[in-house]
């Protein structure tokens, strides 16, 4: 059930409406925007819900109990709203949505609110983007189970694998830039390949608090998953720690960790199911 003010209440029982919905977007990095259907700007709880092509959501169906009440935002990429660096960057994944319709022309009599989620899966086409909202039920609806396999099913430095990553993280400065993915660092210190699939954040510079996965280490030669959302500059400070491609070996010769490895080396694989009498 849902409820509002008596005012919007009075308002939804006229005979004429003057309804207009409204999106608020809290971002991880603490950044909250405001979008509305509405011609004009609307002042509401001291944010602005600016007018803007960014948000166009679907037709939202309202389920039963735990039913799927996902839905698409479809929207042009704006330098002034939300612009595809962003998107690549990350700073809209899972972030918190709140949708609800107002009266546009007493925005702060009271709101009625339709839904709540996070951004879910983004897609991105020539100028456009379609974003997948999820509803709070999508966690409900989500299955657990263990699965037994010969990698480890732990994250490198969760309460499972009890890595100290802390103690492994160095710091670095940029001293040559290729391009937004690829760069090369001071002195590591470490072999080839120590870094990959590890994790990097920025310190300074343009993409100063931004964390990103390392595709690639090469000596000092740094190469990132997916390009910046700023330019990396000569002198950027970041602190990179390591990964790991969970594997039994690598959990034994690079972290000494065996005792909290989560995988199954010695399970019959795929070739033992597939075996038969007089195969050699």
């Amino acid at each position: 059930m849902r409820t509002t003010t008596a005012d919007m209440i009075a308002h939804l029982g006229g005979e004429v409406t003057q309804l207009a919905t409204c999106w608020r977007v809290r971002r991880r990095d603490g950044v909250t925007l405001g979008f509305t259907t509405h011609d004009q700007s609307l002042r509401i709880g001291g944010l602005t819900y600016r007018p803007s092509s960014a948000f166009s959501p679907t037709v939202i169906a309202a389920g039963q109990m735990f039913d799927s009440d996902d839905l698409d935002v479809e929207g042009a990429l704006s330098d002034s709203a939300i612009n595809a660096a962003d998107l690549r960057a990350g700073l809209y994944d899972f972030a918190a949505v709140d949708l609800f319709l107002v009266n546009w022309a007493a925005p702060e009599s009271g709101n009625l609110h339709i839904k709540s989620g996070w951004i879910g899966e983004v897609r991105m086409g020539r100028g456009t983007y379609v974003a997948e909202l999820r509803g709070l039920t999508t966690v409900l609806r989500q299955s657990y189970a263990t699965i037994y396999s010969a990698e480890c099913s732990a994250d490198l430095g969760d309460k499972h694998c009890r890595v100290d990553l802390e103690t492994l993280t160095v710091s670095g400065s940029v001293i040559a830039v290729a391009d937004r993915r690829l760069f090369t660092a001071s002195a590591l210190g470490k072999p080839d390949g120590y870094f990959a699939y590890g994790r990097l954040r920025w310190r300074t510079g343009q993409n100063a608090g931004r964390g990103i996965e390392v595709k690639t280490q090469a000596g000092n030669i740094i190469g990132l998953f997916d390009a910046m959302a700023g330019e990396i500059a000569v002198g950027d400070l970041f602190s990179i720690s390591p990964g790991c491609d969970k594997r039994f070996a690598t959990c034994r010769t690079k972290f000494a960790n065996v005792a909290n490895y989560r995988g199954h080396p010695h399970v019959p694989g795929m070739d033992a199911m597939l075996a038969y009498p007089g195969l050699t």
